[in-house]
């Protein structure tokens, strides 16, 4: 089925449906990955946006259960080049078309994916529109320029859990051929953490280093927090604009100077905030594993995954 994605630009981009079909209106960002789709496709963070991958051909290790960052995907549009209808992997459980359909995420392949990576990049992140309901472009623009962007909108209430609960698992290991997740006896360290959406593969890390985590929603007083008598604080990741959270904000200043706090992605932004910083909208984002960072104190060059939008 022929699909549609306009971009508040004016730019029209047309290519083959696949996944869910309707429409949908999203921020359209860039991630420049080689792999791991998956993880990128079930990130949290990624609520509000529409994802292009920059590597040309998606799909070819299927899916499987054991990869997902959340219960289920968050964002609202896949556009890849070509999508592959093969999955190559003694641990794949099904394929991501699949996957997409049952989960109501539009797909669309076809699309110069390197050309709209550059636009994107040229031009800003900016909303954009996904369609198979009509061709109509400039009523797809339209809907696009009129689509509400992601300052000032509160994406965290929208991802984050409703209520606390523990978090036991530790990481995968593969053994005798066979995945399996690690266990981990001694953990002495309480740690509390804020979910602004927050993945899975954090918690599992958190509870390797020997952390008994407790995940608590992002509405947390300061008070209900520190009644847990927790060793530490853990703000994660999360969607959209760390302004558009004030309640998370104000939360954390009751924090401060109480109990040793550490911040990552909307989490490091909201903690910036409420030491009195301030934050902004990046002209495209930072999305990949393969963001190249400079160390000032030793010249070095190090290769970090990253996945933001405001700094």
């Amino acid at each position: 089925m022929k699909a549609v994605l306009a971009l508040a630009d004016g730019k029209v981009y047309e290519g083959e449906h696949f996944g869910a079909e309707n429409e949908v209106e999203a921020e359209i960002v860039f991630n420049t990955s080689m792999s791991g789709y998956q993880e990128i496709i079930t990130d949290p963070s990624y609520c509000g946006q529409m994802v292009v991958m920059t590597y040309p051909l998606i799909g070819n290790y299927g899916i499987n259960p054991e990869d997902f960052e959340s219960d289920r995907p968050y964002l609202s549009g896949f556009i890849i080049k070509e999508l592959s209808r093969v999955q190559s992997n003694w641990r794949s459980r099904g394929n991501l078309e699949d996957f997409l359909k049952k989960n109501n995420v539009f797909g669309i392949q076809g699309i110069d994916t390197r050309a709209l990576t550059r636009r994107i990049r040229d031009k800003g992140a900016q909303q954009a529109v996904l369609s198979t309901n009509t061709t109509d472009s400039q009523k797809l623009v339209e809907k696009a320029r009129n689509s509400p962007g992601l300052i000032g909108r509160d994406l965290v209430k929208e991802v984050s859990c409703r209520k606390a609960y523990e978090w036991n698992e530790s990481e995968w290991v593969i053994q005798k051929g066979q995945t399996q997740l690690e266990t981990t006896k001694d953990r002495p360290h309480r740690v509390l953490v804020y979910d602004f959406g927050v993945k899975r593969n954090i918690l599992r890390k958190l509870t390797r280093a020997g952390c008994k985590v407790k995940v608590f929603p992002a509405t947390t007083s300061a008070d209900e927090a520190l009644a847990t008598n927790p060793d530490g604080i853990f703000l994660s990741n999360g969607p959209g604009d760390p302004a558009a959270v004030p309640y998370a904000i104000e939360n954390v200043k009751g924090l401060l100077g109480r109990v040793p706090i550490f911040g990552i992605c909307l989490g490091h932004q909201i903690l910036s905030l409420a030491l009195n910083g301030s934050t902004y909208k990046l002209r495209f984002g930072h999305h990949g594993g393969n963001q190249p960072v400079l160390d000032a104190n030793s010249g070095k060059v190090e290769i970090t995954s990253q996945n933001h939008g405001f700094a």
